[in-house]
């Protein structure tokens, strides 16, 4: 039976990293996928981890209908049968509905993989969407951690190092840029006391590029 799975997590569990494997162990076998993505950090068109790895991919915007575009490639090249979504935080509650259909109507396995909450601690309407209707939700289990040490829960935006909660919700840009927006995960603890890593006198080593 074809599923829909959601893989879900914070930031740097290995969401994008897994997407990757997975779409590579099927091609390796002689199985053919549809790769989506959007806002990816390595720009337009591209599903990329921070590991260096990345793959061409379909860049995925509000408009696009996900079911004609299976639905056509499945007219050029029937052997397709399955599909991978990266950052499906971003797709909206129309395109979920449209991958749960490839999986029921058209037979293909959709594996979605996202964040689950924005900065805010909101849930993001595709990843809300996604838990509603997926057969299989699976939270990764790489754990990251807060610059306290603590398993990290949270996904925290700062500008110029301090944390923010206003703002939109999807806000990309280049994180080595100076008061560019960036992201770092925190515990509840550090963030419901509002504490990032440079407030706190703590260097955050990693290269983020803020996607959420």
């Amino acid at each position: 039976m074809s599923e829909l799975v959601f893989f879900s997590g914070t930031m740097d569990c290995g969401k994008s990293t897994l997407a990757l494997q997975m779409d590579h162990n099927r091609s390796a076998r002689g199985r053919r996928g549809l790769v989506f993505t959007r806002n990816d950090r390595a720009g337009h068109g591209l599903l990329s981890s921070r590991l260096g790895l990345a793959t061409p991919a379909v860049e995925v915007d509000s408009a696009t209908d996900l079911y004609d575009y299976v639905t056509r490639s499945l007219d050029t090249d029937p052997l397709v049968d399955y599909v991978i979504c990266d950052e499906a935080q971003f797709l909206t509650a129309v395109q979920v509905e449209q991958l749960a259909s490839v999986v029921d109507d058209l037979g293909l396995d959709v594996f979605a993989f996202g964040i689950t909450t924005d900065f805010r601690t909101r849930l993001f309407p595709g990843s809300q969407r996604l838990i509603e209707l997926a057969d299989r939700v699976q939270v990764l289990q790489v754990e990251t951690v807060c610059w306290c040490g603590v398993r990290a829960t949270h996904n925290a935006r700062t500008v110029n190092g301090v944390m923010v909660l206003e703002g939109e919700q999807v806000a990309v840009g280049d994180v080595g840029a100076e008061g560019a927006v960036a992201y770092e995960v925190l515990c509840r603890k550090h963030y419901r006391a509002r504490m990032s890593s440079a407030q706190n006198g703590h260097a955050d080593r990693s290269d983020r590029v803020a996607t959420g």
